[in-house]
């Protein structure tokens, strides 16, 4: 099995960084990967000096087949940042596996992706493989190792190129879709997520999220997104940005320690993980949920 090139994008984080770094290298495939990482450039005079202790770090890294690193001279942003990084890698390996610098995964992360990226690597009808999943409440009897819900993800994913050359970039286009198709509800994932209003913001320039466009343009062509039962990812991201409010255990639970190889299953949105995450999303948006966490950050 030829093994998919890793692409770690960085930005200001050094401390983030070298964690998500030293995950990947406890995976044993580590040694015969390849990564490339993509340095962002400086927004602002403030942000130089975390970029510089950035850039000095990941040309220290030692561990992997090879290291590729790419300095952006200008700032591009998140989203095109990766847009323009997956987008040259894929078309140079026809496969990738992607991931950000807040992501801590498992020392089997490379060995599930790569083995799911053969696994459907000729099924047209799978977008992407996705290493995260939130932390679900599963009946005793579910005993699936993995499942598809139809979409795609961000946390961690990998993806070959007859998926990946799906992507739009216009969310003006795929909202119209959507709406033309009355497929909003199943967007927002019966409601409980508000995806729609996302990808409105997005259009509307209140953010500039690739992800929500790489969801909706696999959702509008049918296609699925692999997940495990349990994590193998840990988002330490929730002290920036985008989840200062969040509680970490709460939304994106803990990383398994726990490990089963995979194998192939059907070519379909599995209904109860689908209802479980509904729950799990309505739960988290509930007036009374958001009060405890509220109580739980006073009291801390």
């Amino acid at each position: 099995m030829q093994l998919a090139p890793i692409l770690l994008f960085v930005y200001n984080r050094p401390s983030h960084t070298r964690q998500t770094i030293e995950a990947l290298l406890s995976n044993p495939l580590a040694k015969e990967s390849e990564i490339f990482i993509y340095s962002d450039a400086p927004k602002s005079q403030e942000a130089q000096e975390k970029v510089q202790e950035v850039r000095e770090y990941i040309h220290s890294i030692a561990g992997f087949k090879n290291i590729t690193i790419i300095e952006r001279e200008r700032n591009f942003g998140l989203a095109e940042n990766i847009i323009d990084g997956v987008t040259t890698i894929i078309d140079q390996y026809d496969k990738a596996i992607v991931l950000e610098d807040d992501l801590l995964v498992s020392p089997f992360f490379l060995e599930y992706m790569n083995t799911n990226l053969e696994l459907y690597k000729d099924d047209k009808e799978v977008a992407c493989i996705t290493a995260f999943n939130f932390p679900l409440s599963y009946p005793t009897d579910f005993k699936d190792n993995t499942f598809f819900i139809k979409g795609a993800d961000c946390w961690t994913w990998a993806t070959w190129k007859r998926a990946w050359d799906k992507f739009e970039r216009d969310g003006k286009k795929l909202l119209s879709q959507i709406q033309d198709k009355n497929l909003q509800k199943e967007f927002d994932i019966n409601d409980s997520y508000p995806y729609t209003k996302m990808l409105q913001s997005q259009i509307e320039g209140k953010n500039n999220s690739w992800a929500i466009r790489w969801y909706a343009s696999a959702f509008l062509e049918n296609m699925l997104c692999l997940y495990p039962k349990e994590s193998l990812v840990e988002n330490i991201g929730y002290d920036g940005t985008h989840f200062k409010n969040a509680q970490k255990d709460d939304f994106f639970g803990q990383i398994s320690k726990n490990y089963t190889a995979p194998s192939k299953i059907p070519l379909q949105e599995n209904p109860i993980t689908k209802h479980l995450l509904c729950l799990f999303f309505k739960t988290q948006n509930s007036l009374w949920h958001r009060i405890i966490k509220k109580l739980k950050r006073i009291f801390q």
